[in-house]
């Protein structure tokens, strides 16, 4: 291809394994993607549920589930052929509980697709494979080193580290990866404390792959623009955001308010708004695509996150949308959980304030609509963090120096 021939020495060839790619939601993904064709790198992409096609012009293999029937006889071939990991796969089975049953499928999803593609690896095998969550995609690349030796990379950041405890084979699939990737310094604390080498875990963040130049700050903001880019799930924490526009409501801080996302709590919170009374300030756009997306955040004047622990563990990391409206310049107010404080630093880069303390919001808020010095320095400080942590191209050449290092390193991954 263009992109490896305009470079010597060629770059490795690394097989991306995705639960779904490409995703609506998790453009930083594609991000990645493009910023490593444009280091030059050789890709074999693949997901393993739904999405496909291509990207860019790059195929997306995607994993046929019907194939899952072949199993019945695959899976007694790879048995005989690496008995062991039979052997370790079903005394997991028999001794470990998993967290839900979700995690239980899509560990069964990565193993299906390991031994359902173990041949065509084989046959035509990458330089690495790198496993872009520690869920499924992880399952796969710990098994297809299990039964033939690739080397391989792993990741993880949010749900497959907090959601039910975790995923359910965390640590047997992330303990042999030649590194493993995570992009908050929160995932690498919780990786170390699931016993893992530190040495071997290597915080790199997501990014944008062009920085946005900031916009003018509106000179009258009232109403005070408000805005949430978000899943409607319960670590969003969204009934206490719909609290804290009622408290502006009652506070008297004219606001329009769009929540911008879908999820299993739509209904439950639509309801919610017009018994606060705010149904008419609040409007709930659905998913949009990304360039619309951008087009509300050149519209707010505030990016409101009040994410929260959910009952299940489950937590956000740095949610993009935080990253990208401080490349623009819309302000953000944060709650302090999970690791939005790697980015939003309170009174330096934005501010901060407990989700379940409308009244610290109102004040936050208020603040921001009538004090422009404070604006204007929160705005430039943030575009200077996105600049120098967020730059998806600076990044992915970040990510391709490990690949790099772990191939020249040479010899075989730990012996399976």
């Amino acid at each position: 291809m263009l992109y490896v021939e305009a470079l010597e020495p060629p770059k490795p060839t690394v097989a991306y394994l995705y639960t779904t790619f490409p995703k609506a939601t998790e453009t930083f993904m594609q991000r990645e993607i493009i910023a490593m064709r444009a280091h030059g790198v050789s890709l074999r992409i693949y997901s393993l549920w739904g999405g496909g096609g291509s990207f860019r012009g790059l195929p997306v293999a995607r994993f046929n589930k019907w194939k899952l029937l072949t199993l019945l006889w695959m899976i007694p071939y790879e048995s005989w052929r690496r008995p062991a990991v039979l052997r370790q796969v079903l005394r997991g089975l028999v001794t470990r509980r998993p967290p839900s049953w979700i995690n239980f499928w899509e560990n069964m999803l990565g193993a299906g697709f390991a031994c359902l593609w173990a041949r065509e690896f084989r046959k035509n095998p990458p330089t690495l494979v790198h496993a872009t969550w520690g869920g499924a995609p992880a399952t796969a690349a710990w098994l297809l080193w299990r039964f033939d030796g690739h080397r391989y990379s792993a990741a993880a950041h949010a749900y497959d580290l907090y959601e039910h405890g975790g995923d359910w084979w965390l640590r047997d699939k992330l303990e042999h990866a030649a590194f493993i990737h995570t992009s908050t310094e929160m995932g690498r604390r919780a990786l170390v404390e699931r016993g893992l080498a530190a040495e071997s875990i290597f915080c790199i963040r997501r990014g944008l792959d062009r920085l946005a130049a900031l916009k003018p700050l509106r000179a009258s903001r009232a109403p005070l623009h408000l805005l949430c880019v978000a899943r409607l799930v319960e670590k969003k924490g969204l009934d206490h955001q719909l609290r804290i526009y009622a408290a502006l409501q009652a506070a008297g801080v004219e606001f329009e308010a769009h929540i911008v996302g879908e999820g299993p709590l739509r209904p439950e919170l639509e309801k919610l708004a017009g018994h606060l009374g705010v149904a008419a300030q609040v409007a709930f756009t659905g998913h949009l695509p990304q360039h619309e997306v951008w087009t509300q955040l050149a519209w707010a004047d505030v990016l409101l996150h009040t994410g929260v622990i959910a009952p299940s563990g489950d937590r956000d990391g740095l949610p993009n949308v935080i990253p990208e409206a401080m490349s623009l310049g819309t302000l953000v107010v944060t709650s302090p959980i999970a690791a939005t404080t790697e980015a939003i630093t309170d009174m330096a880069t934005g501010l901060v304030a407990p989700a379940t303390s409308p009244g610290a919001w109102v004040d936050a808020l208020r603040r921001l609509s009538t004090d422009d010095a404070l604006a204007e320095r929160l705005r430039a400080a943030a575009h200077r963090w996105v600049a120098e942590n967020f730059d998806a191209h600076k990044n992915a050449e970040r990510l391709l120096r490990q690949f790099e290092r772990v191939i020249a390193e040479g010899g075989e991954s730990d012996k399976p």
